[in-house]
């Protein structure tokens, strides 16, 4: 069980008060860490690229992991992607974690002019590649969408699988995803998915299927926009108009239609200590191994800061009771 924090590699301008993007999210990671989160997982936008933040920041934060949540898969090809991890891995020493997805369509062919065809099946090959890079440093796959054929490549140009292996996550909220996730994959990583659907059908369908691929069980982490804070109202006014567009995204939507909800913001967290820490335990008793929080933009620095404090009390709580032999 793990407790960290989603943190934006997309900040705004106004936002960086002068510093530039790097220097902005290095530095939020810096206070994170100091919080005592497990887990820091930066996303993949369009300015910067991710993996390569990951990569740096991990140098500058020494405790924590660092994890990406979620690379787009179409754009990238898989070997691009599994080198790039290899190398986030070498120089996190160890603390990085993969998350991958199908992206949106409407992004991936509209920003991207990349057909966003048969997403499932271009899941599975997708994975079976990037696996077999991060496992072994070679891949001889032919799939029904992308091939990576590196059987003829000389030995002395690869260097095997890196090691401690790169966990492997998918932004799968979907049956189909969710099966190819357990089968393929360490696990997903769920967003604007409450504990119902947790309970319904995000656990339950990639356990079953990692079990009878005959894989360890999944982590299943759940991104939850959450805020502590003093002004619960105002939070949630903000958090309207910021996850409003999740709203009209198809997958989100049967996410929502499965929590019996209309829009994302009735998903957050809002409130003192205790009210956002009983929300997040909802999503435990779900099923969720471990949680994501992500403040995001609807939450001023002093909320940002009460809510990882919060984030990171819990990590130590549960540090604590794993340590506490039984008797």
């Amino acid at each position: 069980m793990s407790f960290g924090i989603s943190l934006s590699t997309s900040a705004p301008a106004s936002a960086l008060g002068g510093a530039d993007a790097l220097s902005f999210a290095t530095e939020r990671a810096r206070e994170a860490e100091a919080a005592g989160v497990d887990d820091i997982w930066l996303n993949q936008g369009i300015d910067l690229d991710g993996i390569t933040v990951a990569a740096l920041v991990a140098r500058e934060v020494p405790r924590v992991t660092i994890g990406i949540a979620a690379v787009p898969m179409y754009p990238r090809h898989p070997v691009t992607l599994a080198s790039q991890a290899k190398a986030a891995q070498l120089a996190a020493g160890g603390r990085f974690a993969l998350g991958i997805g199908l992206g949106h369509k409407a992004q991936v062919e509209g920003v991207f002019g990349v057909p966003f065809d048969r997403p499932i099946r271009h899941l599975r090959d997708y994975l079976r590649i990037v696996r077999s890079l991060l496992d072994t440093g070679t891949a001889e796959v032919r799939g029904a969408t992308v091939t990576a054929d590196l059987s003829g490549v000389p030995a002395g140009a690869l260097r095997g699988g890196v090691t401690p292996p790169v966990p492997l996550l998918v932004a799968a909220m979907g049956p189909q995803a969710l099966r190819v996730a357990g089968e393929l994959a360490d696990g997903t990583l769920p967003y604007l998915a409450g504990p119902r659907s947790l309970d319904s059908l995000i656990v339950p369908a990639i356990t079953a299927a990692a079990a009878a691929a005959g894989r360890p069980a999944p982590r299943i982490a759940a991104g939850v926009p959450a805020s502590v804070t003093a002004d619960p109202e105002g939070a949630r006014a903000y958090a309207f108009q910021y996850l409003g567009g999740n709203a009209r995204n198809p997958s989100y939507q049967s996410a929502l239609e499965r929590e019996g909800i209309s829009h994302p913001a009735d998903l957050a967290l809002v409130g003192d200590e205790e009210t956002v820490a009983a929300g997040i335990r909802r999503y435990l008793d779900a099923g969720a191994t471990d949680v994501r929080v992500s403040p995001a933009a609807f939450a001023t620095d002093e909320e940002r800061l009460r809510t990882w404090r919060l984030v990171g009390e819990l990590a130590r709580a549960a540090a604590s009771h794993a340590s506490t032999p039984l008797t």
